[in-house]
């Protein structure tokens, strides 16, 4: 990916990382990062080397600071209900690209950068970071998926009063919520996410798959229809070669070597 592009781009061990590149600008969205993210986890969706994705901001301040205001200021009814609607896209691209994808969160997340990060499927803060959706503060909504993501993540409760004040909470109260999973110094988030990525990229692909497959389509069914999904991902593995490699590498005390198919 060319380095004038506001998205870096590095792929390491079955691991790529993927940086939000406007730091100038604490790496707010644009038209332009929305193209290039859709672009990215198309590419990396489709490539079989990469196990596991890691996002992140350039600089120390931010991991994107929400949408670029100024893009906004010129919209209407009909311009606004198209920009949610680019948003909820790519995020959900990103939600449903089949693959663990780690937000690595080493500033603020607000706005757009927050929805960002609950569309990935979990995430790392560093002590730095702060979290919310202030939209509210604009005359305006989350409108990336911001409402039902996070509603669904902490709670209808807790979403609501943090959207309806505008709060900003800081790493600390954010893994109390279970808006984040790990709180770390700045200098160990990225080698805590490339530890947490070294691991699930050496375990199934096909595994991993399914598990994201199987919570994705099951999160807001009724229980037995989400127990029937879980089923069927569990019998389609059953008939895969990984699976026949997994238990034969347990019988015989080694490594399995996964074929991905």
């Amino acid at each position: 990916m060319p380095e004038a592009t506001p998205l870096r781009y590095e792929l390491t061990n079955s691991v790529a990382t993927i940086t939000l590149n406007r730091p100038e600008v604490l790496n707010a969205l644009n038209a332009t990062m929305f193209d290039d993210l859709e672009h990215a986890f198309t590419t990396l969706a489709a490539d079989p080397t990469v196990r596991v994705i890691l996002l992140t901001g350039a600089g120390d301040r931010a991991f994107a600071a929400g949408a670029d205001i100024r893009g906004l200021v010129a919209t209407d009814a009909t311009s606004g209900l198209a920009v949610s609607q680019r948003g909820q896209q790519v995020f959900s691209q990103i939600e449903r690209c089949g693959k663990p994808v780690i937000a690595c969160l080493n500033g603020v997340a607000l706005g757009g950068g927050c929805e960002l990060a609950l569309a990935c499927t979990f995430r790392l803060a560093s002590d730095k970071a702060r979290l919310g959706l202030p939209e509210v503060k604009l005359g305006l909504i989350p409108g990336y998926g911001g409402t039902q993501r996070l509603t669904r993540l902490i709670g209808r409760g807790q979403a609501l009063r943090l959207m309806l004040t505008a709060t900003i909470v800081d790493a600390t109260e954010a893994l109390r919520l279970g808006l984040v999973e790990e709180v770390l110094p700045a200098a160990d988030l990225m080698p805590r996410a490339h530890q947490l990525a070294a691991t699930i990229a050496a375990l199934s692909p096909l595994g991993a798959a399914g598990i994201l497959e199987a919570v994705e389509r099951g999160d807001t069914l009724p229980l037995n229809q989400a127990l029937t999904i879980e089923a069927e991902i569990f019998g389609r593995l059953c008939g895969t070669a990984d699976k026949h490699e997994g238990l034969t590498a347990f019988l015989e005390k080694r490594p399995p070597t996964w074929q991905n198919r």
